[in-house]
């Protein structure tokens, strides 16, 4: 398609739910402790199709699917997150042979955190080779695009996705995470406008988020889980 446009797309409806086109990928992820890090681990299959709806407002009865809950439940799915780019949010953080840039937009999955250390302490270690590849990881691995690794000549460390979209869940906290769009997937706000095309955020699907359509880990506070 022309100037990169790809046929994926996130449209959000106006007090109303995600809809999602272009036959993404539909999975669901466990988030699964290893060590002092965490992997994801396959969950259930998930219908597949070139279109469909998936809960805002996270009272859905089928969910990770719409069915109408937010009409009945008056859900309140305004808008409060900043379009700025990510590059203008963030913060900058210098190391020795790394850099990090953080928007602190965090969705709680804890990726950051691995065996010997979490991405800020470890790009402050960045002069070991070792120490280094791991910063790379736990920045990368954030699935809400919070961290980037940038390395000296400016260019940003991302992992190589696939257009497609995770239904996460949080076993280890006894609650259900957010939405995990990866691969650049054009997301629409409910007013035409669009939010900065990313490899990797994560959507808030609790319903109580204070930077919709964005998680902010309100799911883990609130104890939501999507199993009616």
């Amino acid at each position: 398609m022309k100037n990169n446009e790809t046929s994926e797309k996130i449209k959000i409806l106006k007090n109303g739910p995600y809809v999602v086109s272009g036959h993404v990928k539909l999975s669901e992820k466990i988030i699964t402790a290893a060590g002092r890090g965490y992997v994801y681990t396959e969950g259930r299959e998930l219908p597949q199709a070139e279109t469909y709806t998936l809960c805002r407002c996270g009272q859905s009865k089928n969910p990770p699917f719409c069915d109408g809950a937010h009409i009945k439940s008056d859900f309140n799915g305004e808008e409060t997150a900043s379009k700025a780019s990510f590059e203008d949010r963030a913060e900058y953080m210098e190391g020795p042979e790394l850099d990090l840039l953080d928007d602190h937009r965090c969705a709680f999955a804890r990726f950051c955190h691995r065996n010997d250390g979490d991405a800020w302490g470890l790009t402050e270690e960045s002069d070991n080779p070792r120490l280094r590849e791991e910063a790379i990881k736990a920045a990368s691995d954030c699935p809400a695009g919070r961290l980037v690794a940038v390395d000296k000549a400016g260019n940003a460390f991302e992992p190589e996705y696939e257009p497609g979209i995770d239904i996460i869940q949080d076993p280890e906290r006894g609650v259900s995470g957010g939405i995990f769009v990866k691969g650049n997937i054009p997301i629409e706000s409910s007013d035409g406008t669009r939010y900065e095309k990313r490899n990797r955020v994560v959507l808030c699907r609790c319903g109580k988020s204070s930077d919709k359509p964005f998680c902010d880990a309100t799911h883990v506070p609130i104890k939501f889980r999507d199993k009616k």
